[in-house]
C-alpha cells in the first residue's frame, strides 16, 4: 500500500516504508533526536532502533495525497521538549513535503524515553 500520484508520464507509487524511512532519518538528525524507538508490548521495554530499522519506530497513515506520521522517539536528557519536537515536526514536514511532493497533513510525537548523551 502507498500513495499514488499521476503525472502526464504515468503514476508513480511512493510506499509507506520509504516515506518512513526518510523521515525517520530527516527526524534522527535533529537536535535533541537521540533516536527512533520501539516498544516491546509483551515487556514494555523500549529499544533505541538501529538506523537500518528507524521506520519501525514510525507509523505512516495516508489520506489520498495527505501523509499522517507517529514517531516514536527517544530524546536527550536536559533538552526543551517543546522545542525538539516543534523543530522534528517542522523539518520533517518541510523536507518529507519537498521529497515526496505529497501533503503532510499531522504529525504526532509520542516521546518513549530520554537518554543522557555522553
Amino acid at each position: 500500500m502507498g500513495n499514488m500520484m499521476d503525472t502526464h508520464l504515468g503514476s508513480i507509487q511512493i510506499s509507506n516504508d520509504v516515506i518512513a524511512q526518510y523521515a525517520g532519518s530527516v527526524a534522527t538528525e535533529c537536535f535533541g533526536i537521540v533516536g527512533m524507538a520501539s516498544v516491546n508490548v509483551k515487556d514494555g521495554l523500549v529499544r533505541l532502533l538501529k538506523k537500518d530499522s528507524l521506520n519501525r519506530g514510525i507509523a505512516v497513515k495516508t489520506n489520498g495525497d495527505k501523509i499522517c506520521l507517529e514517531f516514536h522517539v527517544i530524546i536527550a536528557y536536559g533538552v526543551s521538549i517543546l522545542a525538539v519536537t516543534d523543530n522534528l515536526i517542522s523539518d520533517v514536514k518541510y523536507k518529507l513535503e519537498e521529497f515526496t511532493g505529497l501533503k503532510v497533513d499531522k504529525i504526532n510525537v509520542i516521546i518513549e524515553g530520554v537518554r543522557v548523551i555522553d
